[in-house]
């Protein structure tokens, strides 16, 4: 236990491990916020590349619907529209 306290007494390591203490917990930037936002940035990246495989698919069909017969095939398939004298059934089935 003396041993410990005689190393404390050195003015040097006591600064140095004071210095330390400070750095890694008690800064504005300190590990546990460098963590959290590291966490972030790649829960971010990941958002982003979702989100960029999204904009390719919505590119992809809107490239795809160049002529109003495509457009209205699109919209019938996909959106549910219909023409004023139609009716629509949706048949969904039910998993298990």
């Amino acid at each position: 236990m003396m041993k410990r306290l005689k190393i404390f007494k050195n003015k040097y390591i006591f600064t140095l491990a004071v210095f330390f203490v400070y750095v890694l917990f008690l800064d504005d930037v300190d590990v546990v916020r460098i963590y959290q936002q590291e966490a972030k940035l790649s829960k971010l990246k990941d958002e982003k590349r979702e989100l960029s495989k999204k904009f390719e698919e919505v590119k992809g069909i809107l490239e795809s619907l160049d002529n109003d017969d495509a457009l209205e095939r699109y919209a019938r398939e996909n959106k549910f529209f219909k023409k004023d004298d139609e009716d629509i059934f949706v048949i969904v089935q039910e998993e298990e």
